[in-house]
């Protein structure tokens, strides 16, 4: 196998058949860059749909009210509905095996100043579970937590970039920041993946908004995560039951759209998932389309080669060449240009999908990327068929006697 004289040979065979060995490699190194690049670009639409959700729990529902547009139960069509936190306390009680965390959001836009510095922000009043829906990172200090809501506690947790606005080299943490002519005590700062905007948020207990601004139990959303153990058909299920309590609780009617609206997450991970895997059996069915197309390339090279060569093969077999060193040296001539073209191929997919990468942001395909072992399974697959390729036809002309071998045209 490490014979010096045999590896001269082999190279000086591919050296001499240079526009052969070129065109064998070329078939080879163009199945495994189109292989590369065709999963570099589902891998970038995977991770646009991951980036749109970064900021979200996967299994996030969220129930919003609105005017109704029908007439229903002898109630006129335009009538606004409002939650309260009894139907934040229905939901958690009706719904409670199937509900993870739960939280209620009330809305306000604030002018926020600490010392000399000031702001325009968006406060999110809302429950202690809201962190885990959000996936809010908290990176010191604390959450709300529930004391602050059952104390009403004025204090809020704040966005990095906030800390950044307001307080330059000062950290937040005990701190008291003013939001419209109120004290607040910053208890924790939070980062949150979603971006600046995310970052630019002001969290406070739900209660505690409720008292300051407008003195009721209003809320303007409930968000909750449905249990993790359901699979997406049951989900769905689970939102379309609680949107058809929610309607019945409120005497809207079943068809309209617009006073209750529910967004569960599932619903679009499905889709995502969906069309995700339709692409990737697609890709595979593109990508092994192109292999084989390769091993089809390799395996008639290799049957002209080994046809080419069948005086040599007669020669050698004269000159006492045993069956086996005829095979082996076709055998590693084919696995050898199969191995170096694969390489090239690997090396020309990644590096257009690497540097195609910024391009591609615009059409949606986010940082693109090629997973290594499913590039090196394809080579591989590629380098096993040369050698199936190389070894098939050569071992049918070692069992040529030498005087047939010599006489072949």
């Amino acid at each position: 196998m490490f014979d010096r004289d045999l590896w001269r040979e082999i190279f000086q065979s591919i050296n001499m058949n240079r526009t052969r060995s070129v065109l064998s490699g070329f078939t080879v190194a163009f199945a495994i860059s189109l292989f590369a690049i065709l999963f570099g670009v589902v891998n970038g639409l995977v991770n646009t749909f991951d980036t749109a959700f970064v900021d979200d729990a996967a299994n996030s529902i969220f129930i919003n009210s609105g005017q109704t547009s029908k007439a229903h139960k002898g109630l006129q069509a335009g009538r606004q509905i409002q939650f309260t936190n009894e139907d934040y306390e229905y939901i958690k009680d009706e719904f409670g095996d199937k509900v993870q965390f739960i939280t209620a959001r009330i809305y306000r836009n604030v002018n926020a100043s600490f010392r000399n510095e000031k702001n325009s922000y968006s406060v999110r009043a809302v429950h202690p579970d809201h962190q885990y829906l959000e996936n809010t990172k908290v990176e010191y200090g604390r959450y709300i937590n529930q004391l602050d809501v059952d104390n009403k506690t004025k204090v809020v947790v704040i966005g990095r970039l906030v800390e950044e606005d307001l307080f330059l080299k000062t950290t937040a943490i005990g701190k008291y920041i003013n939001l419209n002519g109120i004290q607040y005590k910053v208890v924790g700062v939070f980062s949150d993946d979603g971006g600046d905007n995310e970052e630019r948020l002001i969290y406070m207990p739900v209660s505690t908004a409720q008292q300051i601004y407008g003195n009721n139990d209003y809320i303007d959303q409930i968000n909750l995560t449905y249990n993790p153990s359901m699979n997406f058909d049951q989900a769905i299920g689970f939102s379309t039951a609680l949107t058809r309590k929610l309607k019945d609780r409120f005497a809207v009617s079943q068809n309209d759209q617009r006073a209750i609206r529910v967004r569960n997450l599932a619903n679009e991970s499905k889709a995502i998932n969906q069309m995700t895997g339709g692409l990737g059996v697609m890709v595979l069915v593109i990508g092994f389309g192109t292999l084989i197309a390769g091993i089809v390339g390799i395996s008639n090279m290799m049957i002209f080669i080994v046809k080419e060569r069948t005086k040599e093969i007669g020669i050698r077999k004269a000159l006492g060449a045993s069956p086996k060193s005829i095979v082996l040296i076709i055998l590693l001539e084919s696995i050898l240009v199969t191995v170096i073209a694969g390489f090239v191929g690997l090396l020309i997919g990644m590096t257009v999908v690497e540097f195609a990468g910024p391009m591609l942001e615009k059409y949606f395909i986010k940082d693109p990327s090629v997973s290594l072992n499913v590039v090196v399974a394809a080579t591989i697959t590629l380098i096993v068929a040369g050698g199936i390729a190389g070894y098939l036809p050569a071992k049918k002309a070692s069992k040529i006697k030498p005087i047939v071998a010599l006489r072949n045209d």
